[in-house]
C-alpha cells in the first residue's frame, strides 16, 4: 500500500475514529477541526478527549482548524446539518474536484434532502461517494473487524475509494445506490430512538424486534420514494446497521430513547448523553418528507410526534399498536 494523503473533515468521534484508521493503514491524514480550541487541544494531548478518550493520535494525523484541504480523497465527517455550510466554504479549495466520501448521516432539516443533496449542489465537480453501515466509532479506532457500505455512481471513484480506505480489519461493500444507502443511514436513527424508548418503558424484546422489522419496512419505502433501491436497506447501510444501532448499549439514539422512555423530556435525554442524537432532527425531516411523498411511516411519525409536536409516549405507543391490521409487505 503506498502513502497517500486523505483530508477528514470533522474532529468528532467518527471524523477522528476514520483519521486514526487511515493513519493505521499509512495514509497521511489531514484531520480537520471546526473550532480553534478543539483543534489546539487535540494537537497539544494527541488524544480526543472529549469525542473518542483513550485512542491516541497516530503522529501521521496533522490536526489543523485551517478549512483547505489539498488531498484527492476527502472523508466529510461533520455533523449532518452542518454539511452545506462546509461544503460552500470549500467550493473554493482542493476539495471541489475531489473524491468526496460522506460520512455522516442524516436528512436536513431546511431542504428535506439526504445529506449528500448539499455536497451535489455545491460542488458539483466532487465525485460523490457515501460511506455508511454498523460501524461504532471506538472499534474502528482500536482496529476491530467492521463491514460497511460504500456507494457511490462513479465506479472509478468508488474503487479508489474502497482502496484507499479498506484494510485488514475494515471491509468496504461497494454500491451505486448512493440514495437508498442515505436513507439507511438516517432512518435508522429514528427507529433506534423508538427502540429505545421501548427498552425505557420496560418492554421486551418482542418489541423491540417488531420495532427493527417493521422500521425496516419504512425505510424501504422511503428509499424507494426518493429513488432509491429497496434492496439496498437488505444490506449494510440498512439492516446492518440498524440492528447495530437499535441493539447497541453504545448507541447515542437507542440511549437518549431509553432516557425519554423513562421519563425525562427531550432538553433532559440531550443533556445527559454525549454527543449528536442524530435521529432528533432526522425525525421531524423524514417525517415531512412522508408527508409530502404520501408516504405510511408510523414509527418515524409516532416519535416525531413525541420529539416535536408534544404528544405523550404512552399515547404514540397506543397509536402504533392500535392501527388496523394489514397483511405484512
Amino acid at each position: 500500500r503506498g502513502v497517500s494523503a486523505v483530508a477528514v473533515l470533522g474532529a468528532g468521534a467518527w471524523g477522528t475514529a476514520l483519521a486514526v484508521h487511515a493513519a493505521r493503514l499509512g495514509h497521511e491524514v489531514e484531520l480537520w477541526a471546526h473550532r480553534a480550541e478543539h483543534a489546539a487541544a487535540l494537537r497539544e494531548k494527541r488524544e480526543n478527549a472529549r469525542y473518542l478518550p483513550g485512542v491516541a493520535l497516530p503522529p501521521a494525523i496533522r490536526v489543523t482548524d485551517r478549512l483547505a484541504p489539498t488531498a484527492s480523497a476527502v472523508l466529510l465527517a461533520t455533523p449532518a446539518q452542518a454539511t452545506r455550510a462546509v461544503c460552500a466554504a470549500l467550493a473554493d479549495t482542493a476539495a471541489a474536484d475531489a473524491d468526496i466520501a460522506l460520512c455522516c448521516k442524516g436528512i436536513e432539516r431546511a431542504s428535506g434532502a439526504p445529506v449528500g443533496a448539499a455536497v451535489s449542489d455545491l460542488l458539483p465537480r466532487a465525485r460523490l461517494a457515501v460511506l455508511t453501515g454498523p460501524s461504532f466509532a471506538d472499534e474502528v479506532a482500536a482496529g476491530q473487524p467492521t463491514a460497511v457500505t460504500l456507494a457511490c455512481a462513479d465506479e472509478a471513484a468508488g474503487r479508489r475509494l474502497a482502496a484507499l480506505i479498506g484494510g485488514p480489519t475494515f471491509r468496504p461493500y461497494r454500491t451505486d445506490d448512493v440514495i437508498g444507502a442515505q436513507v439507511g443511514g438516517a432512518a435508522k436513527n429514528v427507529v433506534a430512538i423508538a427502540c429505545g424508548i421501548a427498552v425505557g418503558r420496560g418492554f421486551g424484546e418482542n418489541a423491540r424486534a417488531a420495532l427493527i422489522t417493521r422500521g425496516l419496512a419504512e425505510m424501504g419505502r422511503l428509499a424507494e420514494a426518493l429513488g432509491g433501491r429497496p434492496a439496498t436497506l437488505s444490506g449494510l447501510s440498512g439492516l446492518g446497521d440498524l440492528t447495530l444501532t437499535c441493539s447497541g448499549v453504545k448507541s447515542r439514539n437507542t440511549a437518549f430513547g431509553v432516557a425519554l422512555g423513562r421519563g425525562a423530556s427531550a432538553a433532559e435525554a440531550l443533556a445527559s448523553g454525549r454527543g449528536v442524537v442524530k435521529g432528533a432532527a432526522s425525525a421531524a425531516a423524514i417525517a415531512g418528507l412522508a408527508d409530502r411523498l404520501g408516504l405510511d411511516m408510523p414509527i418515524v411519525r409516532a416519535v416525531d410526534s413525541v420529539l416535536h409536536r408534544s404528544a405523550g409516549i404512552d399515547a404514540a405507543i397506543r397509536g402504533l399498536m392500535e392501527r388496523p391490521f394489514r397483511a405484512e409487505g
